[in-house]
């Protein structure tokens, strides 16, 4: 009943002026040829209702499904204005039928069935409103047409029984159209409550999802480190050498457990961005110094996929941003990794930036495959990999550049590639840049906040 007022009143706030001009042009009309004291009084009682009804759809808005008697209040409300209203006009359409033998029987007929196929097509929301008001309506019908039929008994051949047949005939068209409006209306409402039902599930169904994930890949987390460090301890030779064939094991073992350690961070990573507790510590950072302390990072990375990995000292230059440093060396090692890995042997991956219009981008390009047109989706989706069959060439979870894009667009930045199919792809990054002044200005005030830290540990 509820969601009933609710649309109700929604379709009353909605058509309100289109009522009363309907309402106004019906007065001015009558009121010109007819009476116009009659037609001010039939106009002031349509807009007292009106009053009545706009004051019920307020009160609708504050309602909860708990408060049942609130609810049956309302719904009386609107029935019982439903009547006044509804009589009013039929009272007015048969006093205009009967006024200059019969002249305005044509107008009289026109509001009603103005009036009640307006009720089809918009009252439709409460079957009992739209029931009292076409039963009102179709007994002002009949009385009209039969008035004439019952006092002067005419043949049937005369234009009264036609007048009367073809009411009969309106009033199946106007109940017919009711009947499929509230046909439709049921039908949309069972719609939107499986959609809300599957909507619940599927919030459900996340929910598990992710505590799945977040358990699994926390359990996962503490026997994969120490798996991890003891097959780096054993390949270390501090236990003495190893036999070719063991030690080749122990490194592919050594390498799967890196990858999987990497696919449980990302898992971890992704959990948390869905639900909104991935932390950025954001501070000033230099993009020049941070692009050397990034290729020297992962300068182990580029010798392992025998690439040599290239920064253009030439573009270097002060920009600075306000960011977190650890994730944007996380996305930045994402993408040299790809980069190295779609690289042929001993080529190269050139890293490189430019500052344009208060941004800054970071560049990672490189001379491999390229991607083809309309990948773009792809690419950054998740658990997707442009070559996903078995067979592929390279590893990876199809999570870090999806990771990336999100951790990016959270700090305010893009990140996108253009790529040329056979010659290669530069992916790119960029960040919004922090006046200079301001940023010195921020990098002396953490300096100086941590030498008074120093200073006050060393006097303790």
């Amino acid at each position: 009943m509820l969601r009933n007022l609710q649309d109700y009143s929604r379709a009353v706030n909605t058509l309100t002026w289109q009522r009363q001009i309907i309402f106004f042009g019906v007065a001015l009309l009558t009121g010109w040829f007819f009476s116009p004291v009659l037609a001010t009084l039939f106009f002031i009682t349509s807009m007292l209702c009106e009053f009545a009804d706009l004051s019920l759809a307020r009160r609708v808005k504050g309602l909860r499904p708990q408060d049942e008697s609130g609810i049956w209040r309302v719904y009386l409300g609107y029935l019982g204005n439903t009547v006044v209203s509804t009589l009013a006009i039929c009272s007015y359409s048969v006093w205009v039928a009967g006024q200059s033998s019969g002249e305005g029987l044509f107008t009289s007929l026109f509001i009603l069935f103005s009036g009640a196929l307006y009720a089809a097509m918009n009252n439709h929301q409460i079957a009992s409103i739209l029931a009292t008001r076409l039963t009102l309506y179709g007994v002002a019908f009949f009385i009209m047409t039969l008035r004439d039929i019952i006092l002067y008994r005419p043949d049937m051949t005369s234009s009264s029984w036609l007048q009367f047949f073809t009411v009969v005939f309106v009033m199946y068209f106007v109940v017919d159209c009711s009947r499929i409006f509230l046909r439709m209306y049921r039908q949309d409402l069972k719609r939107l409550q499986d959609l809300k039902i599957e909507h619940e599930r599927a919030k459900e169904a996340l929910v598990l999802k992710s505590q799945f994930v977040a358990v699994v890949s926390h359990e996962l987390r503490t026997p994969l480190t120490s798996i991890k460090g003891s097959l780096d301890l054993a390949n270390s030779g501090r236990f003495g050498e190893l036999p070719p064939r063991v030690a080749h094991l122990l490194g592919m073992a050594s390498k799967n457990s890196e990858r999987l350690a990497a696919l449980v961070n990302d898992l971890l990573d992704l959990q948390k961005l869905e639900e909104g507790e991935l932390k950025f510590d954001c501070e000033v950072i230099d993009m020049g110094a941070f692009l050397v302390d990034a290729i020297n990072w992962h300068q182990g990375l580029a010798e392992r996929y025998n690439v040599d990995l290239q920064l253009d000292a030439q573009g270097l230059t002060s920009a600075f941003v306000h960011s977190d440093k650890s994730r944007l060396m996380q996305v930045l090692g994402n993408i040299i990794s790809n980069a190295a890995k779609f690289s042929p042997a001993l080529g190269e991956v050139d890293v490189g930036m430019s500052v344009r219009d208060d941004r800054v981008r970071v560049t990672v390009r490189d001379h491999g495959v390229g991607i083809p047109d309309g990948a773009k989706d792809q690419i950054f989706a998740r658990f997707i990999q442009l070559d996903s069959s078995d067979q592929r060439q390279f590893g990876g979870t199809g999570l870090g550049l999806n990771i990336s894009r999100e951790i990016i667009e959270a700090l305010g930045g893009v990140i996108d590639y253009d790529s040329t199919l056979g010659k290669g792809t530069t992916f790119y990054i960029e960040l919004p840049t922090i006046p200079e002044a301001e940023a010195k200005g921020q990098l002396a005030h953490k300096r100086h906040g941590k030498d008074a830290a120093a200073l006050k540990r060393a006097v303790i």
